[in-house]
């Protein structure tokens, strides 16, 4: 692996979480001029990342000597945390009288409480922490089509602001640390059971004798069109469940949904028993497939109820 500094330009970003969103954002990056070196506890994805052009580098304090922002896209709070223990670590074992300013731009999809508590604490380590939670998928990521959910302080935001920019043009400061990902949790409840239901829909209108293929066009021209029919329903028409969103990513957002309204005393019905047909799915083995195949496990237990008739 080359974490030699000599190739690396001083825009230099470090990307740590190589999976879909991760790699998606690395090409938005390189295609706006910055160099990327990223890093991941897999090893197969680091081996991905650099077939695909890019620098991966041997742990985040080697990053840490190229850059001082790094871009999160990890799967969930406890990866985030995980990687604030080891840049403490490594400022640690460095000999400087004052640490230089780090900045985190975390795109992950976390806990609203603990990352309000984890940005209280790094502002008093000199590390700057903005949220940055993408509504879409890591194809919408790629092709400028998601939304980047901004959450922190207005003057770190704007210290990063072309990078910002270079993530997603489509921008929504909804308050300071913690927010942005409450927001993404609000939407991503409605974009699952959008998904959910069409895929439902479907199923249903199959029985009755209309075909996939009807009845997503039925859904694209009736009031009944949403974003998911238009994103997801070609895949659920053709099976293709190639991941640009994973199954079992998004039954951990459910989750957290699931958390946050526990602690508001809220019931979410609807969400609960979504997160039951993902847990089904994933037993079935479905869990790295795209959110699209959640019609798969629809059908299998239309299949089972037809049995025990």
């Amino acid at each position: 692996m080359n974490t030699s500094s000599a190739s690396v330009p001083d825009q230099c970003v470090g990307i740590v979480g190589l999976g879909l969103v991760g790699t998606a954002l690395a090409k938005r990056l390189k295609a706006a001029g910055y160099q990327c070196i990223g890093f991941d506890v897999r090893a197969e994805a680091m081996h991905e990342f650099e077939a695909a052009g890019f620098i991966a580098s041997a742990s985040i304090g080697s990053m840490l000597h190229l850059t001082n922002t790094l871009v999160l896209a990890v799967f969930d709070t406890s990866g985030v945390q995980a990687v604030v223990e080891q840049i403490l670590q490594h400022r640690k074992i460095q000999v400087q009288t004052t640490p230089s300013v780090i900045t985190l731009i975390d795109c992950s999809t976390g806990d609203p409480v603990k990352l309000a508590e984890l940005a209280r604490q790094l502002s008093e380590e000199n590390i700057q922490f903005i949220e940055t939670p993408l509504s879409g998928s890591s194809v919408q990521i790629e092709n400028d089509q998601a939304t980047l959910l901004l959450g922190g302080e207005i003057q770190h935001i704007e210290s990063v602001k072309p990078l910002l920019n270079a993530l997603a043009t489509s921008q929504v400061h909804v308050g300071g640390a913690g927010m942005a990902a409450k927001a993404k949790l609000a939407t991503n409840l409605v974009l699952g059971l959008n998904r959910s239901a069409l895929a439902e829909g479907m199923v249903f209108a199959q029985t009755m004798g209309i075909q996939p293929e009807t009845f997503l066009q039925l859904v694209l021209n009736t009031p009944a069109r949403s974003e998911a029919a238009v994103v997801k329903g070609d895949m659920m028409v053709k099976e293709q469940f190639e991941p640009q969103s994973r199954i079992r990513q998004h039954l951990k957002d459910v989750q957290l949904m699931l958390d946050m309204a526990d602690l508001s005393s809220q019931n979410l019905p609807l969400s609960q028993a979504h997160a039951q047909l993902m847990r089904n799915a994933i037993a079935q083995g479905d869990g790295e497939l795209d959110n699209a195949a959640i019609i798969r496990q629809i059908r299998r237990e239309k299949t089972q109820l037809t049995q025990k008739k």
